[in-house]
């Protein structure tokens, strides 16, 4: 620690020799600082604070059926590209900046210049914007926040005026493509169609449910042909009873023979009555004996054959009251009236019978057909299939796409009719009446401190290039001779007082030097108060 205080204090005195060239470099240097702080030009700033509002009360009532766009994405992604380049060189002409720039590097250095001294700042979630610009000329500054303004409300419209342009543009030109699509779809659907119109199943169904839907009919109708040949067989058994019946009764008689019980058949009702019956069937297979439709079908039933029974006894009370004389040919009128309504059930027994075989013909063709259409039925399901979820999802993709169209119409027209962003100019463009740089309270220390250092630099400097011994022990250490002596200056009174006089100045010149410094910025300290 002694070695490196003697070694500070040995640097200090050699310094301490050349005060007077330092001193003077001081001044030099302070009065050059003072000089450049002041031919700073004043710099004024022209500021204007933009409000955003992005809170509209059509964004709810147009939710779910327009686009809402992110638009403090937008105005984020605008602040950062509102610098650009070609923005610079429009704020240039609007602004008149380009006057005096002659040539395109000054051109260059203008933009350049002005893309450094712009500002735009954001406070954050209030959406407000401060733009700033800094210039020597007040009105120059003004006009320059004036076009920022003007730049920055349009480049936000105008970017929302070309992102909906572009949405549109691709929506109807993907819109067109799906359009060719569809009807290549819809035509290779309809020539499959028509290619295989013989085996166009039903609605949900394949060849196997076919065949058993046919074979389901099929049986249907043989048990309604068994029905119709085992009500044909009983009439015609009547018949054969009747007839045996009239060739066994006596010729004639003296006495009134008793009436037979007459079998009457009421074909109309019966055939109504069959009918339901065959729907009771149908039902049972599918509900239960609760269910309404079957509860109403069998009072139906019932009150038919309520009915035939009223028509029976009827009929057969008036043949009981109504007995007539046996004609000569032998027979009598009931058991004519017996044959002819036993010959009408027959017939309607023949007709019903041969309809039905012309139906279970019909049905054992069908299949057959389909049975022999089965080997190939996968391959033509199997391209249904894909034709069909092409289709659908052309179709699909199509609405879809045209739905977004409309969406998008319908937000451009929203953007444009009703703002969905509304700048609002919450201060207008002004320039401060006080210029805001340079701080020369700030700059003149500086300049102070710049002084000294240029001083003692040169002190150290000069003592390093013109070393000088003032030490006994140092020289003998520098050196390495052997030191003999030490002659001593004696000073005389004249010396003393002459070298207290040279303290005395430096002193001065050096506390004038800060002294000067203080009382400048004391006045201006003072001078920028009362302003």
């Amino acid at each position: 620690m002694e070695e490196i205080l003697r070694q500070v204090t040995t640097i200090l005195r050699g310094m301490w020799r050349f005060r007077w060239p330092a001193l003077a470099t001081a001044w030099v240097v302070a009065l050059i600082g003072v000089i450049a702080v002041f031919r700073i030009p004043d710099q004024y700033e022209a500021q204007a604070r933009i409000y955003v509002d992005t809170q509209s009360i059509l964004k709810p009532l147009m939710a779910g059926m327009t686009v809402q766009p992110n638009v403090g994405q937008q105005l984020a992604m605008l602040t950062r590209t509102l610098m650009s380049r070609p923005n610079l060189e429009k704020l240039v002409r609007m602004a008149d900046l380009d006057l005096g720039a002659k040539t395109k590097a000054e051109q260059d250095a203008l933009i350049d210049e002005l893309g450094q001294d712009l500002k735009i700042q954001n406070t954050g979630r209030d959406n407000l914007y401060t733009l700033a610009y800094r210039s020597d000329d007040q009105e120059e500054a003004k006009r320059v926040i004036q076009s920022m303004v003007s730049i920055f409300v349009e480049s936000s419209l105008g970017a929302t005026r070309k992102d909906s342009d572009t949405a549109m543009t691709f929506l109807n030109e993907q819109i067109k493509q799906h359009e060719a699509k569809l009807e290549e779809a819809e035509a290779r659907l309809k020539e499959f169609r028509i290619r295989n119109i013989d085996r166009q199943f039903t609605e949900g169904g394949d060849a196997a449910s076919q065949i058993a839907t046919i074979q389901n009919q099929l049986r249907q109708a043989q048990l309604e042909l068994r029905e119709a040949e085992n009500s044909r067989d009983a009439a015609k058994a009547q018949i054969e009873a009747e007839l045996k019946a009239a060739s066994a009764a006596p010729a004639g008689g003296g006495g009134t023979a008793p009436v037979p019980e007459i079998p009457i058949a009421t074909p109309e009702l019966d055939a109504r009555i069959n009918e339901q019956k065959r729907v009771l069937d149908a039902l049972l297979q599918r509900y239960t004996d609760q269910h309404p439709d079957v509860i109403l079908t069998r009072k139906l039933i019932k009150d038919l054959e309520e009915q035939r029974t009223k028509e029976v006894e009827e009929l057969r009370a008036a043949a009981a009251k109504n007995p007539a004389a046996a004609p000569a040919g032998g027979g009598t009128s009931l058991a004519n009236m017996m044959a002819q309504e036993l010959n009408r059930m027959l017939a309607a027994s023949e007709v019903q019978i041969g309809a039905l075989r012309a139906r279970v013909a019909e049905y054992q063709q069908r299949l057959a057909l389909a049975r022999e259409a089965l080997k190939t039925a996968p391959q033509v399901e199997a391209e249904a299939a894909q034709l069909n979820r092409d289709y659908g999802v052309i179709k699909s993709n199509y609405d879809n796409l045209l739905a977004r169209r409309q969406s998008a119409i319908m937000s451009a027209e929203l953007e444009t009719a009703s703002g969905v962003a509304d700048f609002r100019l919450i201060d207008p463009p002004r320039v401060s009446p006080k210029p805001v740089a340079p701080n020369r309270l700030l700059l003149l220390p500086l300049a102070l401190g710049a002084a000294l250092a240029a001083a003692l630099g040169l002190a150290f400097l000069l003592s390093q290039l013109r070393p000088a011994f003032t030490d006994a022990d140092e020289l003998r250490t520098k050196t390495g001779l052997p030191l003999l002596g030490v002659v001593s200056l004696v000073m005389t009174d004249t010396d003393r007082r002459r070298e207290r006089m040279g303290l005395i100045r430096f002193a001065g010149a050096s506390g004038g030097l800060v002294g000067l410094f203080a009382l400048g910025m004391l006045a201006m300290a003072l001078l920028a108060q009362r302003g």
